[in-house]
């Protein structure tokens, strides 16, 4: 079972940059009611980035994998950062942005390795809205990525089933 989790909300501002945000108290609050959801002996795997590894609990039971970072990229703190990463997602360049392809890359060999070390039991991976969406248009055939990454919530758990390509929401939260 592969279990993808946006995280939940951060606190957020222009003084840190996103990949330094931590989780708001909204966010810790969604963070445990999604934990107490998931299977007691799933492996649980983030991204580095705080608000990922707090959303999974923020403790040392969370592997962190660099490889499911949000997508490295330039953009204006306010404006249309909105609709730069939908037309990203939906396959649009932006100067200053992480290739598609590479984010998928390190994605699917992240998972890779830790589906590998679960050994059968649940993986349950925090991540990033575009990455996540990123990665399943490239491996799954993601139909509407834009409208896809535009539903996603704070915080989300999808189940991704890799043999169909189906992904549905894991539960509601």
């Amino acid at each position: 079972m592969l279990l993808l989790v946006r995280h939940a909300m951060p606190a957020y501002g222009p003084a840190l940059p996103p990949h330094e945000w931590t989780l708001s108290a909204e966010g810790r609050q969604a963070a445990r009611r999604l934990v107490a959801r998931l299977p007691e002996d799933a492996c649980l795997v983030s991204s580095d980035e705080p608000k990922a590894w707090q959303t999974l609990g923020g403790d040392d039971a969370v592997t962190r994998d660099r490889r499911f970072n949000e997508v490295t990229r330039v953009e204006p703190w306010q404006g249309d950062y909105r609709e730069l990463r939908r037309a990203y997602v939906e396959g649009s360049d932006h100067v200053d942005w992480e290739p598609r392809a590479e984010v998928a890359g390190r994605f699917d060999a992240g998972l890779a390795e830790h589906l590998a070390r679960a050994g059968g039991r649940p993986l349950v991976v925090a991540t990033h809205g575009m990455a996540m969406t990123v990665w399943m248009t490239a491996r799954l055939g993601l139909e509407g990525p834009g409208g896809f990454w535009a539903d996603l919530r704070f915080p989300d758990a999808l189940l991704v089933r890799l043999d169909s390509g189906a992904v549905e929401r894991a539960f509601a939260l």
